[in-house]
């Protein structure tokens, strides 16, 4: 690798970021620790880099001691890993210092967790992202050692959202003309997801659909060598569409063989795995359901819901359970289910003893009895502490008696409250 190229990028980046305008994202990176960060692409993984970066030049420390490269740069697309160490190579060329590491979108090379290892044996600090959840796999995580903290970047959450819409939430917000505001972004916010650089278009849907070719075509057709790309599109569209309920593969299969294509459960199942790890969707499983079926019969929720938006006409009911399951797996992850018996409660977190349902609207009593008798036969089988029907703008309270109360929510206020 020409270390020529190497400097000058390197340079080129410690002028660029200390100019860069952020949004603060709640995220809080451990003093001295490592980093692997992964997510689907812009989430803003980039941009956390940039936080991290400024907030160690806060801390005192000079530009010069930060090394980053992006090895999304097409500078970089045939550097190989027996190559990585030039990088180190070309910054003790220019400074004295340890450098301070940040590689973004280092997945393009193959086998860098070895090279991430031995940077940390050497007592380097070192921030990594990628758009690629394999990254933070089994079989990754054995390489790195325990050395990198591992976390998965969503896009804006509400409250960051509202944020990079220049509005902070005060004390009482949930009263008077800021949260008629708050609504009002909010129904932007349901429609076209949390991504970060969609607040600067117009044309959210069609940078929206650029974004999902792009994860299409470089992170699920051409990293994985897919042949059949139709098959592959319509399991994306067929999970969409199913997006609130429990599916197996051989349901998706079905349905996709139904519209004239060949399909069998087993090129679904490699379907959803490329899904899952080029960071688009994630999946939980009933908490009730035997070991096979957990592996089988699965739930299934995009990153995003602007994502999940493109391939859905009439989406109301799936874009609000599905931003339901984008908060509650942000802050619990793997000890998110479902709940299915008889009855069924979209979400169930057993640490915290929380059973919600989602519901766009509570007007019709076969809804509320609906609901309500879900999270009865929950509370009966494992009881809860805290039960919550989501709705789209609706608040209550319902009493059946002294032991079961179920708080009625709307869902704008249950993420900022969250």
């Amino acid at each position: 690798m020409d270390k020529g190229i190497l400097r000058e990028i390197l340079l080129e980046n410690q002028r660029m970021i200390p100019q860069i305008k952020l949004v603060r994202r709640d995220f809080t990176f451990e003093r001295n620790g490592n980093y692997v960060l992964t997510g689907v692409r812009q989430a803003g993984k980039s941009f956390l880099l940039y936080q991290r970066i400024l907030q160690i030049l806060e801390e005192g420390h000079s530009i010069e001691e930060i090394a980053f490269i992006n090895f999304d740069d097409e500078r970089l697309f045939k550097m190989e890993v027996s190559e990585l160490n030039s990088i180190i190579e070309a910054y003790r060329s220019l400074f004295s210092h340890t450098p301070i590491l940040f590689f973004d979108e280092i997945q393009n090379i193959e086998g860098w967790e070895h090279f991430a290892r031995r940077l940390a044996n050497e007592k380097y600090r070192v921030y990594i992202t990628g758009s690629n959840a394999k990254m933070l796999s089994r079989e990754v995580a054995t390489v790195l050692g325990g050395r990198y903290f591992t976390n998965m970047v969503f896009p804006y959450s509400f409250e960051e959202y509202l944020r990079a819409s220049d509005i902070e939430l005060k004390k009482h917000w949930q009263y008077g003309k800021t949260a008629d505001e708050i609504n009002r972004i909010f129904a932007e916010y349901f429609i076209y997801g949390g991504f970060p650089e969609i607040l600067k278009y117009q044309d959210k849907r069609g940078w929206l659909n650029t974004l999902f070719d792009r994860i299409y075509f470089s992170d699920m057709v051409v990293r994985n060598n897919v042949r059949n790309e139709e098959g592959l599109r319509m399991t994306v569209k067929r999970l969409a569409e199913n997006v609130k309920q429990p599916v197996s593969y051989g349901r998706i299969s079905n349905l996709i063989k139904a519209t004239g294509l060949s399909s069998s459960p087993a090129s679904v199942l490699d379907y959803v795995k490329f899904m899952r790890e080029s960071c688009m969707i994630f999946s939980i499983e009933n908490y009730r359901s035997k070991f096979v079926e957990k592996e089988t019969v699965k739930k299934h929720y995009f990153v995003d819901n602007g994502l999940l938006n493109i391939f859905l006409l009439n989406a109301e009911t799936s874009l609000l359970e599905n931003i339901c399951a984008i908060h509650l797996y942000r802050k619990f992850e793997k000890d998110l289910y479902y709940f299915k018996m008889n009855e069924e409660v979209d979400f169930y977190i057993p640490s915290q003893g929380l059973g919600i349902q989602v519901a766009y609207s509570l007007r019709e009593s076969s809804v509320i009895e609906r609901e309500v008798k879900g999270l009865k036969l929950l509370h009966e089988k494992y009881p809860l502490n805290k039960m919550l029907i989501i709705t789209r703008d609706e608040k209550d309270e319902i009493v059946l008696n002294d032991e079961i109360k179920i708080e009625v929510i709307p869902v704008w206020q249950w993420l900022l409250e969250e």
